[in-house]
């Protein structure tokens, strides 16, 4: 029996640095009903608060709930308030490193060139976020940008060479995510089962990327149940499924 399910954030629970619509909202508040539910993603805490956390009924179990941002990085709980559990941040010399690989692999892939909206490098403290088209593009960009993955699959591989001692994963539509070596939501997760008082025979995992490269395919390579979806009406069905069998 599962005890907690894990979920992606954007084109899993919502749409690309969107807010959950209300049924999704909905949804979510029914299973903390039935179980424990995990957010895991690349985005910040302003982020989850934004998309997630302000989107939530009043009625939602938020004791139930875990935040992990950046891509478990960091942990929130509730208690009265939002609180960190823990952070683990870059040191300056790390960003700076990071920062410097980066602009050098997009000049030499050619994506320095073309319309941006907002900042492309984002430096979210425990994780380092290059957005191709910018924080700010609109989805009909976003999703013409890379549909294949294959300009995201070249700078992975050019910053893979370039930075061999970190985890570069693609995610999103348009965007790659930069940890520490062995960071990413394997990492994340692994990390919160003690917390969440669980084993990973008791965790289902549910996201858009879980493929090799992908930043949702360490959950499968941790060897949890995981459920790939396509698009957010897919999700919807997966929560109403599991809340219901969990509730029977």
């Amino acid at each position: 029996m599962k005890k907690l399910v894990a979920f992606d954030l954007d084109g899993t629970l919502a749409l690309s640095k969107q807010p959950l619509d209300e049924d999704m909202a909905g949804r979510i508040a029914d299973l903390l009903d039935v179980c424990l539910v995990d957010i895991i993603s690349g985005g910040d805490w302003p982020q989850f608060e934004k998309q997630v956390v302000s989107r939530l009924p009043e009625r939602a179990k938020l004791a139930n709930l875990f935040i992990q941002p950046t891509t478990g990085t960091k942990l929130y709980r509730w208690s009265g308030e939002w609180k960190p559990v823990y952070a683990e941040l870059f040191s300056a010399d790390e960003r700076h490193q990071i920062e410097k690989a980066l602009d050098e692999a997009v000049k030499a892939e050619g994506l320095d060139e073309g319309q941006t909206w907002g900042d492309r490098i984002e430096d979210r403290g425990s994780q380092i976020t290059f957005s191709g088209l910018g924080q700010d593009a609109p989805l009909v960009a976003k999703n013409a940008w890379d549909a294949d993955r294959s300009k995201r699959e070249a700078l992975q591989r050019r910053l893979r060479a370039a930075l061999p001692d970190l985890s570069i994963n693609i995610g999103g539509s348009t965007s790659i995510d930069i940890t520490r070596q062995g960071v990413d939501k394997q990492y994340g997760l692994k990390k919160l089962l003690p917390v969440a008082g669980v084993d990973a025979a008791e965790v289902l995992f549910v996201g858009d990327a879980i493929y090799p490269g992908g930043n949702d395919y360490p959950a499968k390579e941790m060897g949890l149940d995981t459920i790939k979806v396509d698009e957010i009406e897919q999700t919807r069905l997966v929560i109403s499924t599991v809340a219901t069998v969990l509730r029977d």
